[in-house]
C-alpha cells in the first residue's frame, strides 16, 4: 500500500521565501471559489478571475482582483489556473471552450498547472489529466472539502493526486488555499476517489439527520431540545451539527444544494456498480435527495431533503 502524504500548513506563518509572481486563475467563484480567490489575495498572489456572473466579478474585482475578460485570457496570463465548478461538464467546458471559443486549456503555456477541483468521476479525472498532458500540462487532481468558511480561511481539506512535478508547480497556490493537503498517489482519479467516498459519508449523514429530526418533530419534541442533546450524545455527526440549524431556522439557502447530493452520489452509485459493489445505504441517501429534487427542492440547500416527509413543519415561531 503506497504512503500517504499529508502537508498540513502552519498557520502561523505566511507564505514567504516563495515565488510569489506566479499568477494564478480562479475559474467558478461561487460558494467556495470565492473563498479560494480571497485566500489567494490575501497571500499576495496576482490572481485572475472568471465566472459567468457579473455579480462575483465585481465582488472580487473589489477585493483587488483581476477580472479576466474570457477563459483564453486568463489561460494566457496565468501559470495555474483552479477550477472550482459543479460537474466534469463544467470543467470540460472551461478547459476546452465551447461554441467554438477556446478555454484556458488552450492558452496555458506548457508546464502550467490545473487543479481539477469538481467532484468528478475518477474514470474522468485519469481521462483528463491524460488529455492535458498530451498539451504539455500538468494537473492536479483535487477535490475539496471544508465549505466556504474554510475556504475564505485558507484550510480547505484537498484530497489530490498526480505527478510530483505538478506539486512542484503550485506549491505556494496549496500553501495559500488548504490547511491539508493530501498526497494520495501520482495516478490521476485517486483524489476523485477519495473524495465520492467521503461525498459517501456526507450525504448519508445528511439523509439520516433529517430523518432523525423529522421523527421527532413527528413525535413532538422540541426541536431545540432534540438538536442539543444530539450533539451532546454519541449519535452526532459533523453535518447533523452543521445542517440541523438550517432546519430550525427555516432557512433553505443554498450553500450546498440537493441536486449536488444527486450528482455526487450518483458518482458513487456508477463507481460501485462498475465492480458490482453493493451499497444499500448510498442507494437510499441518493433516492431520498432525488424525492426532494423531484419535489421542486432540487436548487435548495441539501438539509431540505427533509421535507420529503409528509406533514412535517416545526412548531408556531419556529423557522
Amino acid at each position: 500500500m503506497p504512503r500517504v502524504h499529508c502537508l498540513e500548513k502552519n498557520r502561523t506563518r505566511r507564505i514567504e521565501g516563495r515565488d510569489m509572481a506566479q499568477n494564478v486563475g480562479i475559474v467558478g467563484l461561487g460558494a467556495m471559489g470565492m473563498g479560494v480567490a480571497r485566500s489567494l489575495l490575501r497571500n499576495g498572489l496576482k490572481t485572475y478571475a472568471f465566472d459567468l456572473r457579473k455579480s462575483a466579478l465585481d465582488q472580487i474585482a473589489a477585493e483587488g482582483g483581476i477580472v479576466g475578460a474570457d477563459l483564453a485570457e486568463l489561460g494566457r496570463q496565468c501559470s495555474a489556473v483552479v477550477i472550482l465548478v459543479v460537474n466534469a461538464e463544467q470543467t470540460e467546458a472551461v478547459l476546452f471552450g465551447t461554441d467554438g471559443k477556446p478555454g484556458v486549456a488552450d492558452t496555458l503555456g506548457p508546464g502550467s498547472v490545473v487543479l481539477a477541483c469538481a467532484t468528478v468521476a475518477p474514470a474522468y479525472a485519469k481521462s483528463l489529466g491524460q488529455r492535458l498532458r498530451e498539451r504539455g500540462l500538468l494537473m492536479l487532481d483535487a477535490p475539496v472539502s471544508g465549505g466556504a468558511l474554510k475556504a475564505t480561511a485558507g484550510t480547505m481539506t484537498m484530497m489530490t493526486s498526480g505527478p510530483a512535478e505538478a506539486y512542484a508547480a503550485c506549491e505556494p497556490v496549496l500553501a495559500a488555499i488548504a490547511g491539508k493537503v493530501y498526497r494520495l498517489g501520482e495516478e490521476h482519479g485517486i483524489g476523485s476517489k477519495v473524495k465520492i467516498i467521503n461525498q459517501l459519508l456526507a450525504g448519508v449523514h445528511i439523509a439520516a439527520s433529517a430523518e432523525a429530526m423529522a421523527l421527532g418533530l413527528r413525535e413532538g419534541v422540541d426541536p431545540d431540545a432534540l438538536f442539543d442533546v444530539i450533539t451532546h450524545s454519541a449519535g452526532n455527526s459533523w453535518m447533523f451539527e452543521n445542517r440541523v440549524p438550517h432546519i430550525l431556522k427555516g432557512d433553505y439557502t443554498p450553500l450546498s444544494a440537493v441536486d449536488i447530493f444527486v450528482k455526487d452520489l450518483g458518482l458513487v452509485l456508477d463507481t460501485a456498480r462498475a465492480s458490482k459493489f453493493p451499497l444499500p445505504l448510498s442507494a437510499t441517501a441518493h433516492q431520498m435527495f432525488m424525492q426532494a429534487s423531484t419535489g421542486g427542492h432540487g436548487g435548495e440547500d441539501d438539509s431540505a431533503v427533509i421535507k420529503i416527509f409528509p406533514g412535517i413543519t416545526l412548531p408556531a415561531g419556529k423557522g
